[in-house]
């Protein structure tokens, strides 16, 4: 009789830990399809400063994709400098087209300046350095992945959370 209790908790754990692995396994697939079908590598971004007021504020959540033609004067673009690892989100100022690839000049709306101190040395923002377009916004909602980064020790409160709240789960 305890044996048979102890292989029913073993395959109710079995099975909890693979219906969670089934959610991760879905959303990593509805991220790498949106990626797919917006032609970008990172489909949502979120505002980290208010460099764009007040087109767009901290914690906005922004979709991308990347536009098939040249970009334009006006278009808000996401870029990553080289050697940087976190995105930017600016609005293209002047753009220039070479042979072989399209040379920007971007610049946040709430900035006073330019982007050039931005750009580590290089005069221009490649087309090649942008992630996307933005295509829509909304709001507030990525306060979360803020709130997630900047205070370190919430985020491991979450997942130790949602770890116990599997392990404790009846079905």
């Amino acid at each position: 009789m305890l044996a048979q209790l102890s292989a029913q908790r073993t395959r109710s754990y079995l099975l909890q830990a693979l219906n969670f692995l089934s959610v991760v396994a879905t959303a990593l697939a509805l991220w790498k399809g949106l990626a797919v079908v917006a032609d970008t590598e990172s489909p949502i971004v979120v505002v980290l400063s208010g460099s764009m007021e007040p087109a767009f504020y901290r914690g906005d959540l922004l979709f991308l994709s990347m536009p098939s033609g040249p970009l334009r004067v006006g278009d808000i673009t996401v870029y990553k400098v080289p050697g940087q690892d976190i995105p930017i989100v600016h609005r293209v100022l002047e753009t220039h087209n070479s042979r072989t690839d399209q040379l920007l000049l971007t610049k946040g709306d709430n900035n006073a300046a330019d982007d050039l101190v931005l750009y580590n040395g290089a005069s221009w923002m490649r087309r090649s350095n942008i992630v996307g377009k933005v295509q829509g916004c909304v709001p507030y909602v990525g306060y979360v992945t803020i709130a997630l980064n900047d205070y370190p020790k919430l985020k491991y409160l979450l997942l130790g959370g949602l770890g116990l709240s599997l392990l404790l789960q009846k079905e």
